[in-house]
């Protein structure tokens, strides 16, 4: 709890700069974030102090389970308080502050081009810091708790990641020092393809986090075609693993490459990107560069869980609601900011199938499974099918639930498949890529919030937290 204590104190901090942007904005709203961060603070610093024991960062696997689940709740508990100060009930207020730090994207307010500074600069800020807490829990923490095969990367790659980062925070300060630099990079390219500096600040936050929030209501849709591809190589560029930007830079160049994860997604964007050009200039009698431009921006945006818009694809007919109902599921890299099932885990998946149709087919060859060319450890394949499994149940038992609430059939499943993939827009009318979520019923806000925790969180870490043997021993 004491570590608790210290991010919310360091949350407390945080509240600070979107108060300096009302103050700099003549903003009252300000007032609303200082009374955050004193309640925020007040709360942390009594954890810290209360909760406080030697080796505080020393923990045994279920404390580490506990800590993390902790953590993402108490924080977006607290990131919530802002929301609450502007007008927002507890109910929307949680589910924008959850949507924002898990990086999903989602939204309930309506009238972003008139909202106060302060509070746009709060929605790109929370999922900034959740994008880069998403990245550390993911190179760090996940591979050693053995969440959903994670652990493949801690069985193949720790001998090299020793030698390029020997130790955790100085992987924690490479990692930051990309994303800080990235953030830039992006933030220098939007101001340079149109936007004002404040729109550029927030894009490029919500972008390199693969998060998906805008300052406009029309989202990409407002922002000129520059804009749109300079989103399409950041987008992609936060849904990539960190750790290869660092073995790129520690000297070896070829790294981004030579990973199997970085040439399947390239190679599939750019073929689904392609080949949905084709269809609108056939279809819809779109400009065939027009149409690999909404297509390339829409797609990217949708895989890489970030969420932006540039039309609203969902009047191009059922074979798009369909194409980008399946990309909701896919994810990025491990090790990214990007949420879904994941690419590693679908390139796991296709080794099993082709392991057992190869045992099917001679019964007698003892089959190996192989991943980038190292060996399968034997509990991989038990951990990515069981999380699959749970990924697909989850899906589904939030569909029912939401149907249950009144919900269409498209509304409920878009619904849950983006908020535990932490995409963003939905399908339909009402959470479409022209809609959000405000028409929802409250419950269903609070059921998509828990989703949307469990999606980041890889299902597990939340589940195994009311598993009895967990707390057993």
């Amino acid at each position: 709890m004491s570590v608790t204590g210290l991010l919310l104190s360091g949350l407390a901090m945080v509240m600070l700069v979107p108060a300096a942007v009302d103050v700099l904005a003549g903003d009252p709203n300000w007032q609303v974030f200082a009374a955050s961060a004193v309640i925020t603070g007040t709360i942390g610093s009594l954890l810290a102090i209360a909760m406080h024991r030697p080796n505080a960062m020393r923990m045994t696997v279920r404390q580490a389970f506990l800590t993390t689940a902790v953590v993402w709740i108490a924080m977006s508990a607290s990131s919530a308080l802002p929301f609450v100060g502007v007008g927002l009930d507890y109910d929307d207020a949680v589910f924008e502050a959850v949507s924002g730090l898990t990086t999903t994207g989602s939204t309930v307010i309506t009238g972003l081009d008139g909202l106060a500074p302060g509070v746009l600069f709060w929605r790109s800020l929370l999922q900034w810091i959740g994008g880069v807490g998403i990245v550390v829990m993911a190179i760090i923490m996940l591979p050693f708790l053995r969440v959903g095969g994670m652990q493949l990367f801690r069985t193949e790659s720790s001998d090299q990641s020793e030698k390029i980062v020997p130790r955790p925070l100085e992987l924690v300060g490479h990692i930051a020092a990309i994303y800080v630099g990235f953030s830039i990079a992006c933030m220098v390219g939007y101001a340079l393809a149109g936007m004002s500096l404040f729109d550029a600040l927030n894009h490029a936050m919500t972008t390199i986090s693969t998060g998906g929030y805008s300052t406009r209501d029309v989202s990409f849709g407002y922002f000129t075609p520059a804009a749109q591809w300079l989103a399409v190589v950041f987008m992609l560029a936060g849904a990539l693993p960190f750790v290869v930007y660092i073995k790129a830079i520690k000297g070896e160049p070829l790294a981004l490459w030579r990973d199997v994860q970085v040439r399947a997604i390239i190679g599939f964007l750019t073929a689904v990107s392609f080949v949905t050009a084709i269809w609108l200039s056939l279809s819809q009698e779109i400009p065939f560069l027009e149409g690999l431009r909404l297509a390339a921006f829409n797609v990217v945006s949708i895989t890489t869980t970030t969420g932006y818009a540039s039309t609203n694809y969902v009047e191009w007919g059922a074979p798009a609601i369909g194409l980008f109902l399946l990309l909701t599921f896919i994810g990025g890299c491990t090790g990214s900011t990007a949420g879904g099932i994941k690419v590693y885990r679908f390139q796991v998946l296709g080794v099993i199938i082709r392991g057992h149709v190869q045992s099917l087919a001679r019964p007698s060859r003892v089959v190996t499974l192989k991943y980038a060319g190292h060996r399968l450890p034997n509990d991989v394949p038990v951990s990515v099918l069981a999380f699959l499994a749970v990924y697909i149940g989850t899906v589904a038992t939030v569909t029912l639930i939401l149907t249950m609430m009144g919900l269409d059939l498209v509304t409920a499943l878009s619904s849950a498949a983006q908020a535990v993939a932490n995409v963003g827009p939905g399908l339909g009318e009402i959470v479409g890529p022209a809609g959000n979520f405000a028409e929802l019923p409250d419950a269903a806000k609070w059921v998509l919030s828990v989703s949307m925790l469990m999606g980041r969180l890889e299902l597990f870490t939340i589940l195994l937290l009311f598993a009895p043997e967990f707390w057993r021993g």
